[in-house]
């Protein structure tokens, strides 16, 4: 009964995230405010990143006063000041953004004084982009005739653990979200809240780490069981390839949960596999959209598809690879030898990105930027190990039951254009088919996939 409280009285209602490029200016904000009017019987929730390149700014004048001892905000001030202005806003607008400009010019004093900067004074110093900016564009609502309500994350429900800089929702938030949010949803209040920022349960400021702006974006919509969630970026939605090196690349109507993280990590930069976790515990769909081209209805993203829905949704790459072969030697025929392996790599903290097994061999990834001389060392004990370089991971993302026909159509693509795959693996979550090949070699084949299943016949000649 108490849960069903908070959701009576508000049948429809979304959620809208802006990310920084979105709300860099005043003719940005005043751009969103028109998204968001055209949706207001939908009753949003609005949440919004730092305006530009706020953080990066922020960041660079923390560095200054710990580095050399200078307090310096005057190009994040006169950014913030400048957008006033322009938005023309009301004096009340002006006295709370200086306000919380000159909070943060007192921080950063205090780490110029003691040359000092913890974690938690980090997460501290970056949350004003975010509470300057949702501070900007509430007014700037009220000021258009939307009444709506500057909200600080903290004060809507989020509380997170500790971890400052990469801090993780504690279950509270799921009640408390709802209890926040809902009441002023039903007195046609726009909440305007600021992403990527929480509160540990002793009231101190934490980030929530990478993909934060989206996660408190869908952290919302699930906890208040929203129709959607809607992350506003600068693309059409999940396209079917990077289109900076496939010029037909076409935005995908729809994908799975599953689908969209093995994207994101694959190289599929737009919406972190995190951010979608409390939105796979509702089955609550998140939208992705394009603020630049609000006319393209955006990519699903949903439980489940059609079965009827074409073979590959997406194809992906990610350069810097190293292939790792390694051939056992003196545990030849033993059981442990997987185990002796991967045990080698979690003593040397390398992450391993892809895996190809048999009863004597393994090949594996990781990431180019990981050192792996002292693995080598170790394993050359038990094993050979070969090391290649400059590799690429091709990721085909698609429908599970047509895994035969996706692989025999990649293989004959490659076999066409002259490329040797070196390593073949299939996710756990079968939604994906990777595979290696040289770096040199990753864009040509990319081309040439997207041509196979996504252009017409006619183009393939």
């Amino acid at each position: 009964m108490h849960r069903r409280r908070f959701f009576d009285t508000v049948q429809i209602m979304i959620v809208m995230k802006f990310g920084g490029s979105s709300v860099a200016d005043a003719q940005r904000i005043r751009h969103i405010i028109d998204i968001v009017r055209s949706q207001l019987d939908q009753k949003p929730v609005l949440v919004l990143s730092a305006m530009g390149d706020t953080t990066d700014h922020l960041l660079e004048a923390g560095n200054a006063a710990l580095e050399r001892g200078e307090v310096s905000i005057g190009h994040i001030e006169q950014h913030h000041l400048d957008t006033i202005k322009k938005l023309k806003l009301p004096n009340e607008a002006r006295r709370e953004i200086t306000a919380l400009l000159e909070e943060l010019r007192r921080l950063l004093s205090g780490v110029s004084l003691i040359r000092e900067m913890t974690p938690r004074t980090k997460d501290y110093m970056v949350s004003f982009g975010e509470r300057l900016s949702v501070r900007i564009a509430a007014a700037c609502c009220n000021a258009l005739g939307i009444k709506a309500l500057a909200c600080d994350a903290w004060d809507m429900g989020f509380v997170s653990d500790s971890n400052f800089t990469s801090a993780e929702l504690l279950a509270q938030s799921w009640e408390l979200i709802p209890q926040k949010i809902m009441p002023l949803l039903r007195k046609g209040v726009l909440p305007v809240v600021t992403g990527f920022i929480a509160k540990d349960p002793g009231g101190s400021i934490t980030t929530l780490g990478r993909g934060g702006s989206d996660l408190s974006a869908t952290m919302i919509a699930a906890a208040c069981r929203a129709e959607e969630a809607q992350v506003w970026k600068d693309v059409d939605g999940i396209l079917t390839a990077d289109p900076r090196i496939v010029t037909k690349a076409k935005p995908v109507e729809a994908v799975t949960y599953e689908e969209a993280a093995e994207l994101a990590y694959f190289g599929a930069q737009v919406l972190h596999p995190r951010a979608m976790q409390p939105c796979i515990r509702t089955g609550t769909p998140v939208r992705v959209k394009n603020s630049y081209n609000t006319a393209a209805s955006g990519t699903r993203i949903i439980a489940a598809l059609d079965k009827k829905s074409v073979p590959v949704r997406a194809i992906t790459f990610r350069r810097d690879v190293t292939l790792v072969d390694i051939v056992s030697t003196r545990m030849l025929g033993q059981y442990g030898f997987l185990a002796e392996v991967f045990s080698c790599f979690a003593r040397h903290c390398v992450s391993v990105d892809m895996v190809a097994t048999s009863e004597v061999s393994v090949s594996l990834t990781i990431d180019a930027a990981q050192d792996i001389s002292g693995v080598k060392k170790e394993l050359s004990r038990i094993a050979g190990v070969d090391v290649k370089t400059g590799m690429a991971i091709v990721t085909i993302v698609g429908n599970v039951k047509r895994s035969s026909e996706i692989l025999a159509r990649a293989f004959k693509t490659c076999q066409l254009i002259g490329v040797p795959v070196q390593m073949v693996s299939q996710g756990a979550s079968k939604v994906n088919i990777s595979f290696i090949v040289n770096g040199a070699e990753a864009v040509d084949v990319v081309r040439a996939l997207h041509l196979d299943f996504f252009s017409p016949l006619h183009e393939r000649r």
